[in-house]
């Protein structure tokens, strides 16, 4: 019978089919288009597109070999390395789901990150494989990568994509951070990949063809998600094992870059090494760096003024990629402006209140946000996810204060609030008013008990001008916040001394204990 279209229903259907294509469907046909150019560059040593392919359809058939099949875990466990990107590919390509686990766990942490995602098989790397041993993989065998992997990758039979791959087949797990509790695993499909590399070119100036350099961990998306674009946009990933100035200098004077990610705490060394060796010449940059409210404004600077390029004011998220509020770049005649962000492309963006009102311009609320980059959902959290998708729109857990212009202010976390006699004070709203300080290198604001106001606000700052007093402090704070609002105490502490989760937020809950 004809639908309401006057299209039957099988009609109807395969019309949908042509209308979505999986992240392997994609990322075949840019290999078709051009299997001769350079796909990843490992220190110098360079791998096209079709060689890519083929290592990745062997290792799938690694992945066969052991029985994996459409929705079973292999567990990753390794630094940056190009079996990383391989394994990627091929869990796009068998319908596995590849769970990145954090190499900087603790080892109760990391049993729970194993224990929750059940692999049926564990790759790691052997500067990993101590810990790994430490860990109980529930009987999974364990590949170590190197000659071990590579005699099973040279035995397997290669891997064609299953036909009934779906773009909403899962591709990834990636694990957010969080400041408390243990991390949470979310499952990032097919579909959401080839919808972040869409959403990347939309907002920044990053074209195709444009490399990368993936130096932050894979198990991470800044780097995951933006060296799965560049290979569907036909660009070359520079694989850097973490933060090696060097290695970044020379990826940046051999490649013109779509977006180079800098995160906080890696700035200093990296200028400082810029500097050493007496400045850079780049080959272009589209844009540069990440979270702008986290950055020192003399960072944010000196970072443009050497690339050339604008800075990118972001706010994503492991469950989002880029999206929501990642469009507004930061010129170096606009570093000392308030570092609004603007709405992504690609999603809808609400606010809202407790009970899920939404609210005004002017007013804090949550973020809710709605569109084809979200993930799946975390990995067997149904109450979890109950919550946080309910009425089809996804919270953030971040506060943002929506402005007459359409802009937006990053208020807090939602569950991060100090209350002080009665009056709210979120910690971004003193931390932003210290980082604009060029004296100061780096803020935190954390809460303290008071017997006469309850909670009350602390700050660490960390130096970057010697000279600084906590008069000084005080009297920044007084020119620019409300009494309620500012710090009833200073500490001062050296920046490399300040706690930082794996993506480079400083661990507030941490930094609580010490006061």
């Amino acid at each position: 019978m004809p639908d309401a279209s006057g299209l039957s229903h099988t009609i109807t259907s395969d019309i949908a089919a042509s209308g979505s294509a999986t992240w392997i469907g994609l990322f075949q046909e840019r290999v078709r288009m051009n299997p001769d150019a350079v796909a990843l560059d490992h220190g110098g040593t360079l791998t096209s597109y079709g060689t890519l392919m083929e290592r990745a359809r062997h290792m799938g058939g690694v992945f066969k070999a052991h029985g994996l099949g459409r929705g079973d875990r292999v567990a990753i466990l390794s630094e940056n390395c190009p079996e990383f990107v391989e394994a990627e590919i091929a869990a796009a390509l068998t319908g596995t789901i590849l769970a990145c686990q954090n190499w900087r766990l603790a080892v109760p942490e990391l049993q729970h990150c194993i224990s929750l995602v059940e692999p049926k098989l564990v790759l790691v790397s052997q500067a990993n494989r101590e810990k790994l041993d430490q860990v109980d993989c529930g009987g999974a065998p364990v590949v170590q990568i190197g000659e071990e992997l590579e005699a099973a990758i040279d035995a397997a039979d290669p891997a064609d994509p299953d036909p009934a791959l779906d773009p909403e087949d899962g591709m990834l797990i990636l694990y957010t951070s969080g400041t408390t509790g243990l991390p949470k695993g979310a499952l990032i499909s097919q579909r959401a990949e080839v919808n972040r590399m869409a959403a990347n070119l939309a907002d920044l100036v990053w074209r195709t063809g444009d490399a990368f350099v993936s130096w932050a961990p894979m198990f991470h998306m800044g780097s995951t998600d933006q060296q799965l674009a560049t290979l569907l946009a036909g660009g070359t990933v520079i694989v850097i094992d973490g933060l090696n100035p060097a290695e970044l200098c020379r990826a940046l004077e051999s490649y013109r870059m779509g977006h180079f990610v800098m995160l906080p705490g890696a700035y200093e060394a990296f200028l400082d090494h810029v500097r050493a060796r007496g400045g850079l010449t780049v080959k272009g940059v589209g844009c540069c760096g990440a979270m702008a409210d986290l950055v020192p404004r003399q960072h944010i600077l000196e970072l443009m003024e050497l690339l050339d390029a604008p800075f990118v004011n972001s706010f994503g998220s492991t469950e989002t990629g880029i999206p929501p509020c990642s469009a507004a770049l930061i010129w170096p005649e606009t570093v000392h402006d308030p570092l609004s962000k603007r709405q992504s492309s690609l999603c809808q963006l609400r606010l809202l209140d407790p009970d899920r009102n939404d609210v005004p311009d002017g007013e804090p609320g949550e973020v809710a946000v709605r569109g084809p980059t979200i993930f799946s959902g975390y990995w067997n959290a149904p109450e979890t996810n109950a919550k946080d998708f309910k009425d089809g729109w996804f919270r953030l857990g971040d506060l943002f204060r929506r402005n007459p212009d359409r802009t937006y202010d990053f208020v807090d976390r939602a569950k991060y609030m100090i209350k002080s006699g009665g009056e709210n004070i979120y910690p971004a709203e003193i931390e932003r008013v210290l980082l604009a300080d060029a004296r100061i290198a780096d803020a935190i604001i954390v809460k303290a008990k008071d017997e006469r106001w309850s909670e009350v606000p602390v700050a660490f700052v960390a130096k970057e001008d010697d000279a600084l007093t906590e008069a000084d402090v005080m009297n920044l704070c007084r020119a620019n916040l409300a009494g309620y609002k500012r710090p009833r105490e200073v500490r001062f502490i050296n920046v490399d001394d300040l706690p930082r989760s794996t993506s480079g937020k400083i661990q507030r809950h941490l930094m609580e204990e010490w006061v």
